[in-house]
């Protein structure tokens, strides 16, 4: 995979760099309108009163987990919130304040590097092991979104570290920091997602342990008329579970009654999503929820997804505890190779890749 970035010309560079305009770029150049690459169908745009409704998601504390009397209602806590939503907040998590904001530190001081310099790193490969990017694809997105990202493969450490960006200086250290911490907390969490499933808790403990980490820093800028687009459409994530660091407001996820609603962020907290392999995983017990990046005329937003999946071309299906008469096997087998070909070839707003894999 080394090879998509490394062997890169400095003629593909420029080319990549002639394919896009980041909207970091529109919104220092102060365009008063967004461009119509970038604006929604009317069905698809969001709803400003939707902004103010918000979901009360359950609130995981970590440090309870030793109470042999307090660890059974954590567990259903993580099964009630799975089931229902797909998100919980856990606090406590082990993971120190400082070394979170000096995650968003080291994005933030990226993002306001000179656009040459960040495209050194830029690429149009979603195998790209590190990408500098806008919009989700713009490739093939028929319409765009108003959000860059820097995204990086990120476990185990060592074999990633040396292709993230060397610039700004602190970049490294920072963000190496947070990811390494966060590869911890998923194991630990996996863990009691599993258990919370009636599975062995060490449930595929060496493919979760050996999986991939994909870090996605994103940057959504102050946008002129938020109400006409978004910073990422709705989706759900691709791998087992997604760790959720943000600067701010902005994300919504799609409740059972279809209506968006924006989830709050709390001091400290991290929100914790699960993703595709895990409704695999579960045979449909657990859901991968819809949800979107809302945008703000006000101010930036930053975002630090970690998504944890197991390793490349590894397929997960159903675990076999969970098939019977009764709840017959609903999922094909996939593996993250697959969701990369897939989303390299379709637009996502209008298929959904967990929909492909669905038997019946």
């Amino acid at each position: 995979m080394e090879s998509h970035l490394v062997g890169k010309s400095s003629s593909s560079r420029a080319e990549t760099k002639a394919s896009f305009t980041s909207a970091l770029t529109l919104t220092q150049l102060g365009v008063p309108h967004v461009p119509q690459r970038y604006v929604l169908p009317p069905s698809q745009r969001p709803n400003p009163s939707s902004s103010r409704l918000s979901t009360t998601l359950p609130i995981v504390d970590l440090s309870s987990l030793q109470s042999p009397s307090l660890r059974p209602q954590i567990i259903n806590n993580i099964r009630m919130a799975s089931k229902e939503i797909g998100f919980f907040q856990v606090v406590n998590h082990g993971i120190p304040s400082s070394v979170m904001e000096d995650a968003l530190s080291a994005a933030n001081e990226f993002f306001n590097l000179p656009l040459e310099e960040k495209m050194l790193l830029g690429s149009d490969s979603v195998h790209a092991p590190v990408r500098y990017g806008t919009s989700m694809n713009h490739v093939v997105d028929r319409v765009h979104f108003w959000r860059d990202f820097i995204k990086h493969y990120s476990h185990p450490i060592s074999k990633w570290i040396h292709l993230w960006p060397s610039n700004p200086s602190c970049y490294k250290e920072k963000m190496g920091n947070y990811a390494k911490a966060v590869q911890v907390l998923q194991e630990q969490i996996m863990e009691l997602v599993l258990e919370s499933l009636g599975l062995n808790p060490k449930y595929l403990q060496e493919e979760v342990e050996s999986g991939s980490q994909l870090v996605a820093v994103n940057c959504y800028p102050a946008c002129p008329e938020p109400e006409l687009a978004l910073g990422m459409p709705p989706h759900s994530d691709y791998g087992s579970i997604t760790i959720l660091l943000q600067s701010c407001p902005g994300l919504q996820v799609k409740d059972q009654n279809s209506n968006w609603q924006s989830v709050p962020a709390i001091e400290g907290a991290l929100l914790v999503q699960l993703g595709d392999q895990m409704e695999v995983l579960s045979n449909g017990h657990y859901k991968s929820v819809l949800h979107r990046a809302t945008v703000s005329a006000e101010k930036s937003r930053l975002s630090i997804a970690s998504l944890h999946s197991l390793s490349l071309d590894k397929k997960v299906g159903p675990a076999p505890m969970l098939v019977d008469k009764q709840h017959p096997q609903s999922y094909k087998e996939f593996s993250f190779s697959d969701f990369l070909d897939f989303i390299t070839n379709n637009d996502i707003v209008q298929e959904r890749f967990i929909d492909t894999l669905k038997q019946n």
